[in-house]
């Protein structure tokens, strides 16, 4: 199998997971890392056995590489994607594509003029839980969807995450730091959205943090934390989605879809395997077994990357595209400018549904 080679430039607390995905698929060769603080990647190239640590203008320089896997902090997506983007290469990039549609939109421009691919997480509807979500409704399990909800309920980061302040700033907050998971969930399902409403507030103004190592310190919120709307998919299925981070308990599913002759539990989008639950009539629940492998924990966060990786050898598209992301966003962004205006918010952007993988694909393999 011919591989394709791979940098990754930020080497944080998520960088593992991508690190370990690589070693999980034959067709990756990480050949350099990179990170604003150098000895970050010194540490990442030695522990997963990456030849070559190095800084960022390194690594955009090195020839070999045809995919830059962009892990910096959401602020960065735009200025590490469009220098990756004019030294050649294909980008995937963590979860949001960007702040804001503005820079999202250039990062796609500047992608399509350069004649390289844009890929962004999440990677997990490539997982056997939402694949097999996938398969049932495109099976007719459920009849024709006609609904769907999701809920993302917690009680925020200041409890186990060692610098959570970040997550109450402008540019994050419950929706564009988990609503990402969901909303590729929703639209890979159900396909693109056309009409959202949303509301938002900041309902708890000041955290406390009791993680190590800033246990004591407080945070002032300083964006909502408490995001809810509704989606009208082109389809014709309407959504509700909440995400919030003011939550102590819920009993609430992650994610529901409603069909004329069933409904199917969908299992946690940040994860890729199951339980895929259906009800049909007024019959009682069942675990469907899943019908697609992938289904590694969190070890396999950057399997869009392989599938990328797989689309460039073979030419084909790749699954977990720029336009989705963006689609995503121009969501993420919608909810809170419906919430500050009152009014719908009716979506310019789009994009193609994701091909479904194939059955009895090598866990090595994506292809």
């Amino acid at each position: 199998m011919d591989t394709v080679k791979i940098g990754i430039i930020g080497c944080g607390n998520i960088s593992g997971n991508y690190f370990r995905t690589v070693q999980s698929f034959d067709i990756l060769d990480c050949v350099a890392c990179a990170d604003a603080f150098p000895e970050r990647a010194t540490q990442a190239a030695a522990e997963y056995g990456i030849a070559r640590a190095c800084t960022v203008d390194e690594l955009l320089a090195l020839p070999e590489i045809s995919i830059v896997v962009n892990l910096t902090n959401p602020q960065a997506h735009k200025a590490i994607s469009l220098a990756a983007i004019a030294a050649g290469k294909h980008v995937f990039t963590e979860k949001p594509l960007a702040v804001n549609r503005a820079e999202g939109a250039e990062i796609l421009a500047a992608a399509r003029a350069a004649g390289v691919r844009v890929g962004a997480a999440p990677s997990t509807p490539l997982g056997g839980g939402l694949q097999t979500c996938r398969r049932l409704i495109d099976a007719g399990a459920i009849g024709r969807p006609v609904a769907a909800s999701a809920f993302m309920m917690s009680r925020g980061h200041e409890h186990w995450h060692p610098n959570p302040e970040y997550y109450y700033k402008p540019g994050a907050g419950p929706m564009f730091d988990m609503g990402p998971y969901y909303l590729t969930a929703l639209t890979t399902l159900l396909g693109p959205v056309v009409r959202q409403s949303g509301a938002a507030a900041i309902l708890i103004g000041e955290r406390t943090i009791t993680s190590e190592p800033l246990n004591g310190q407080k945070i002032v919120v300083e964006t909502p934390d408490h995001v809810t709307g509704t989606l009208e998919f082109a389809s014709g299925a309407v959504g509700t989605i909440i995400t919030t981070f003011a939550t102590l308990n819920s009993r609430l599913p992650r994610i529901e879809i409603y069909g004329t002759e069933g409904t199917l539990q969908v299992p946690d989008p940040n994860t890729l395997d199951g339980p895929v639950c259906l009800a049909r009539g007024r019959d009682e629940w069942e675990e469907v077994p899943l019908t697609h492998g992938h289904t590694v924990g969190r070890q396999q966060w950057g399997m869009g990357v392989a599938d990328m990786a797989h689309a460039i050898v073979s030419g084909r598209a790749h699954r977990q595209t720029g336009a989705q992301a963006y689609h995503v966003l121009d969501l993420m962004q919608g909810f809170l400018e419906c919430a500050e205006t009152g009014a719908y918010h009716r979506l310019d952007s789009t994009f193609e549904r994701p091909q479904p993988l194939p059955l009895g694909l090598d866990e090595r393999l994506l292809d």
